[in-house]
């Protein structure tokens, strides 16, 4: 049988099978999988991708123990979540590590889109920030989120401001922050309304999008232009790839800092 690459996620293997592989065959690659590695617990076979707003994967069990809740570990946090049920993106442990090493003795933070809290913790963990606002739409990823606090003890540290945040923004409206994260889905919206509604003389802001190589410069004007709408004058300090997400398709970071 061909080597079949996979992904592993703290204690789980997610393999992408062709659709025409034999289920013996599946089961037979697992328990491979399970053999060869004694750290990986379970095996699923991814069966969808990402979906709607709350960016939900799809996957089926394959072998080992029946879960899809994973303990995954990074800059020195713990997090748990449920692998179909959250969002949670590996590849972005470098930008959180990055993103908190900004953050300076003292800020106040609002973290958008804060899934299960991994960029809400590194930061509360690896920075001197004052307080760190977690802002999230999913009530599942909000119930993993509050247990994520609890595992690494920043409950004081971190304040949890669950649901939409345009109603969110509207109640912290007042509530001038110093810095803005926004990891962003792949959206219509960019929600930069709300960040300028919440943002003060010196704010920074750092917005995450999605473009091509050769669209960089639609990705520049949007910020001016909702920055121009809500009455804002910025400086864009860099945009830069903050990792690749298909054929010349990046994410992209955004920072910015309101005059």
């Amino acid at each position: 049988m061909k080597h079949r690459a996979f992904n592993v996620l703290g204690n789980i293997a997610i393999v992408n099978f062709p659709d025409d592989f034999p289920s013996k065959e599946k089961k037979v690659f697992a328990e491979k999988i399970l053999k060869e590695n004694k750290a990986i617990k379970t095996v699923l076979e991814k069966s969808g991708k990402f979906k709607g707003r709350l960016r939900k994967m799809e996957t089926k069990w394959v072998a080992g123990d029946k879960t899809k809740e994973v303990l995954y570990r990074e800059n020195d946090c713990v997090f748990r979540f449920n692998i179909d049920t959250t969002y949670f993106s590996p590849r972005l442990s470098g930008e959180r590590k990055e993103v908190a090493d900004l953050i300076k003795p003292g800020e106040e933070v609002l973290v958008m889109f804060a899934g299960v809290a991994p960029f809400s913790i590194v930061i509360a963990k690896n920075s001197k920030a004052k307080k760190v606002y977690s802002n999230e739409l999913n009530r599942e990823a909000n119930k993993y989120g509050k247990l994520n606090l609890e595992l690494n003890k920043l409950k004081e540290k971190v304040e949890m401001v669950d649901g939409d945040i345009k109603k969110v923004a509207l109640k912290l409206k007042g509530k001038c922050l110093d810095v803005i994260v926004m990891p962003r889905p792949q959206l219509k919206d960019s929600f930069l309304e709300q960040a300028f509604m919440l943002s003060k003389k010196g704010t920074r802001i750092y917005y995450y999008d999605f473009y091509k190589e050769e669209e960089v410069d639609v990705l520049k004007n949007l910020v001016e232009e909702e920055a121009q709408k809500a009455g804002k004058k910025i400086k864009i300090s860099q945009i830069k790839k903050a990792g690749n997400i298909g054929p010349g398709r990046y994410r992209y970071r955004v920072d910015f800092e309101v005059l």
